[in-house]
C-alpha cells in the first residue's frame, strides 16, 4: 500500500464503523442505538452495490492496475471482505448481546411464531391467512429448468418441501414483496411483541403449499451489482436508456449473498447455485438479515423515554413570515443552516414564485427529491400559471433514477421544459434562478445550496442555503443555465465557481496561495468541511501546504484518503469526523488569505468525480454576518468533545475522549443557537407595534 494515501473503500468502511460506534454507546437512548445500527446496514447495502460492484467488474476484466494507495482491484476486494466480516461480527455482537436484551428489558420482545401464546398464535394465524399469504408468489424450483429470477435486496425464503403422502421432496422460493412490512407487531400483557415476517412465512408455509410440509427453510438476501452506467454516447432516448439500466440491475451479477448461520448444507448449496454467487461473495450472518429494516423499530410510538428529545427546525431570525420572500431577499443576503433553521423559506420562495404575477421564469436543477414534494407541486403550479419553467432533472442520480423519471414525466405533462442532465456528466449543482419583472426591470433571485431540494432530507442533513439577488450572482446563474440547457460554455463567471471547468483549479490556487504566504512567514490556514476527500491533486497540495507551515484543519464525515500526522508531510493537518443525530452534509471552505478570509459553500466534495466529472458549483460568501456564521460552524467541529472522532494515520479513527471541564457538542450547540435566535426574534416581534396609517389620497 502507498505510504501517502489511504484506500478509498477501506476509508469508507472506517466511516461506517464510526456510525456503528454510535450504536455501541451506552449513554445513547436505546432506540437511537437501534437507529444507528440500521443505518450501518443500509450503508453497507449501497456500498456493495456500487463500490464492490465496480471493483468486481474491474477484477473480471482482468484489470490489475492499482489505485493510488497501491491496491489492485483483487487486493481491494480481499481487504473489503476481511474488514466487512469484522464489521458484521461487531454489528451482531451488539444486536444479540446488548440491544435485544435491552429491548426485552423494556418490554419490546422479539419472538418466533412457534413460541407465541395460544392467543397470539391464533391471532397471527388469521392475519397470515388474510393479509400475507394472498400477496405472496412462490416460485417452484426445477433443476432441469432455467433458474428463477430472484429480486435483489429483498428477503427470500427458501424452503425444502416434503409431500405428506409420497414423502418426495422439492424446493421453492418465496420472495417477500417490498410493500409487506418486515416487522409484525403484536401485544400481550403490556408487552410489545415483534415477529419477523420471514419467520411467519416459513412457519405457515403449509398455507402456501397444501399437502406439503416445510422440512427445512432459510432466508437469504442477494446484493447485485448496481454500478451499471447508461451508454450516453449512443443514447438517442436517455429516458429509455435509463429504464434499460434499471431493468439490467435487477438481473446483474451477485456481489454479496447473505444467509443465516445454521442454514442446512442442502439449502446453502442450492441458494449459491441459483444466485450464481462466488464463494468469496458469501456472508453467513449470526442473526436476522437486513438490519436496515430495524429502522422502523427506532420510531416505535409510545417509547419517548428511549429516544432523543425532538429538535424542531427553527424559523430564521432574519425572516418575517408576513413579508414576501422577494422583499426579504431584496433587503439582504440570507444564509440558512438546515435543519437547525427550517427549509421552509426555500419552499416558500418557490411557492410564492408560482403564483406571483410578476415572476416570469423559474429555472432549477433537481437531483434528489422527496416522495411528496411541495417543490414539485410549486413548479407544476408555476407552469400551469403560464410562467416559463425549466427544470434540469438529473436522471443519472444513482438509485433515484426511477423517481426522477417519474418526476420528469409529471413536470413535462404540466408544461415544464425538461432537460435530462448533461451528456457525459452528472449535474449535482444545487441552484434555482427566479426572474421577476419589477417596474419594467428584470431582477434575478437565486437560491444556491449544498443540499438537495428535498423536504425530507432537509430535516435530517446539515446543509447551507444562500438566498441572494446580487446582480453578479444572478448573471452567473443565467450563464450556468444557458450552459447546461443550451450547450454554451461554462466561462465568464464573475463570482460563482463551476466544476468541472474551474473549481479544482481555483481550489488548488487558493491552497497554493496559503502555502506561499506560509513560506513568507505570514499566518496561513485552511479550514474545510466536506463529506469526502479523495482527489490526489488536492491531497498533495494540502501536504505541501502543511509542510510549508499552513495550519490545515479538515472536518470530514466520510472518506479521507489523506494520511494524517505524518511527520514529513502532514504534521500540520488535523482531521476530525463528527457523527451525530444529523448527517453532516454541508461543504464549507475557508482560506485565511492574510486576514481577509475567502469563504465558500459548495455542492461538491473534494473528490475527483465531483471536481472533474460532475457539474457542481462553489459559491463565495461575501456578506460579513454570513461569513461569521460559517466560521462558527467550522470552529464548532474542532471544539466538539462528545461526537467527534480523530482520523488516525492508518485511516482508522478514535473517538475524542478528552475529559474537559465543559462538554461541547457541535450539533447541540447549533440547535441551541437557532432556538435562542428564534426566541429573540419572537420576543422582538411581540414588542414591536405597527401603527395604522391613513391612506394616501
Amino acid at each position: 500500500m502507498s505510504a501517502n494515501y489511504i484506500n478509498r473503500e477501506l476509508s469508507w468502511l472506517e466511516f461506517n464503523q464510526r456510525v456503528l460506534s454510535e450504536a455501541q454507546r451506552e449513554d445513547l437512548p436505546l432506540l437511537e442505538r437501534v437507529k444507528f445500527l440500521a443505518i450501518t446496514a443500509s450503508n453497507l447495502d449501497e456500498f456493495f452495490q456500487v463500490r464492490v460492484g465496480g471493483l468486481t467488474i474491474l477484477r473480471r476484466t482482468g484489470n490489475r492496475k492499482p489505485d493510488f494507495s497501491g491496491l489492485t482491484p483483487l487486493q481491494q476486494l480481499s481487504a473489503i471482505r476481511t474488514r466487512t466480516k469484522k464489521m458484521i461480527a461487531d454489528q451482531y455482537s451488539l444486536l444479540n448481546d446488548t440491544l435485544l436484551p435491552e429491548l426485552e428489558r423494556h418490554n419490546i420482545l422479539f419472538k418466533h411464531p412457534r413460541i407465541l401464546s395460544p392467543f397470539l398464535s391464533e391471532q397471527l394465524s388469521e392475519r397470515t391467512k388474510e393479509q400475507i399469504i394472498p400477496l405472496l408468489t412462490p416460485l417452484a424450483y426445477d433443476e432441469d429448468q432455467t433458474d428463477p429470477e430472484l429480486p435483489a435486496l429483498r428477503l427470500i425464503v427458501a424452503c425444502t418441501l416434503q409431500d405428506d403422502e409420497s414423502l418426495e421432496q422439492r424446493h421453492a422460493f418465496i420472495p417477500i414483496p417490498d410493500h409487506l412490512g418486515r416487522i409484525i407487531y403484536l401485544s400481550e400483557n403490556d408487552q410489545q411483541i415483534i415477529v419477523l415476517l420471514e419467520d411467519v412465512i416459513a412457519h405457515y408455509a403449509s398455507y402456501l403449499f397444501p399437502g406439503e410440509t416445510a422440512v427445512s427453510h432459510s432466508t437469504f438476501k442477494i446484493t447485485r451489482n448496481g454500478d451499471i452506467a447508461v451508454h450516453e454516447e449512443d443514447a438517442i432516448d436517455l429516458a429509455g436508456e435509463m429504464e434499460d439500466v434499471l431493468a439490467e440491475r435487477k438481473v446483474s451479477n451477485t456481489v454479496r449473498l447473505e444467509f443465516p448461520k445454521g442454514t442446512s448444507r442442502d439449502l446453502e448449496n442450492l441458494i449459491k447455485k441459483v444466485t450464481h454467487a462466488p464463494s468469496k461473495s458469501v456472508f453467513k450472518i449470526p442473526g436476522p438479515l437486513a438490519l436496515n429494516d430495524f429502522m422502523e423499530i427506532a420510531f416505535l410510538s409510545g417509547h419517548d423515554e428511549l429516544k432523543d428529545p425532538v429538535w424542531e427546525p427553527q424559523p430564521s431570525s432574519i425572516l418575517d413570515p408576513q413579508v414576501s420572500m422577494f422583499d426579504s431577499i431584496s433587503e439582504q443576503d440570507i444564509l440558512l443552516y438546515h435543519p437547525y433553521e427550517s427549509f421552509e423559506p426555500v419552499i416558500r420562495l418557490l411557492e410564492e414564485a408560482a403564483t406571483d404575477p410578476d415572476v416570469l421564469s423559474i429555472k432549477q436543477v433537481l437531483y434528489r427529491t422527496a416522495k411528496q414534494s411541495r417543490i414539485i407541486d410549486a413548479l407544476i403550479k408555476a407552469a400551469e400559471n403560464g410562467k416559463q419553467v425549466t427544470v434540469l432533472v438529473e436522471l443519472k442520480a444513482r438509485f433515484d433514477e426511477a423517481r426522477n423519471l417519474q418526476r420528469a414525466d409529471e413536470l413535462q405533462r404540466a408544461g415544464v421544459q425538461i432537460v435530462y442532465g448533461v451528456k457525459g456528466l452528472k449535474t449535482h449543482a444545487k441552484i434555482t434562478l427566479i426572474i421577476r419583472n419589477e417596474g419594467g426591470q428584470l431582477m434575478r433571485y437565486c437560491h444556491l445550496g449544498t443540499g438537495n431540494y428535498n423536504e425530507s432530507t432537509a430535516k435530517l442533513y446539515t446543509d447551507a442555503s444562500y438566498l441572494t439577488c446580487r446582480k453578479e450572482y444572478g448573471a452567473d446563474a443565467s450563464l450556468f443555465f444557458n450552459a447546461v440547457t443550451g450547450r454554451s460554455k461554462l466561462i465568464d463567471f464573475s463570482r460563482i465557481v463551476p466544476a468541472p471547468t474551474h473549481m479544482k483549479r481555483k481550489l488548488l490556487e487558493l491552497i497554493a496561495s496559503e502555502t506561499a504566504r506560509a513560506k513568507q512567514g505570514e499566518e496561513a490556514s485552511i479550514t474545510a468541511k466536506v463529506n469526502s476527500l479523495q482527489d490526489q491533486d488536492i491531497i498533495d497540495a494540502l501536504y505541501q501546504a502543511a509542510q510549508a507551515g499552513v495550519s490545515v484543519r479538515l472536518n470530514i464525515r466520510g472518506i479521507c484518503c489523506l494520511k494524517t500526522n505524518k511527520s514529513t508531510e502532514a504534521s500540520n493537518i488535523k482531521v476530525v469526523s463528527v457523527i451525530d443525530r444529523y448527517l453532516e452534509h454541508a461543504r464549507i471552505f475557508s482560506f485565511h488569505q492574510g486576514g481577509s478570509p475567502q469563504m465558500y459553500i459548495s455542492s461538491a466534495d473534494w473528490m475527483t468525480r465531483n471536481l472533474e466529472k460532475r457539474v457542481e458549483l462553489m459559491i463565495p460568501i461575501l456578506e460579513k454576518n454570513a461569513q461569521r456564521r460559517l466560521t462558527n460552524i467550522l470552529e464548532a467541529a474542532f471544539k466538539d468533545n462528545q461526537q467527534a472522532h480523530l482520523i488516525l494515520p492508518d485511516g482508522t479513527s478514535a473517538r475524542i475522549t478528552d475529559r474537559p471541564k465543559k462538554k461541547f457538542r457541535m450539533q447541540k450547540d447549533l440547535q441551541e443557537r437557532a432556538e435562542k435566535a428564534a426566541k429573540s426574534r419572537a420576543q422582538r416581534l411581540s414588542t414591536t407595534f405597527e401603527p395604522h396609517l391613513p391612506a394616501n389620497g
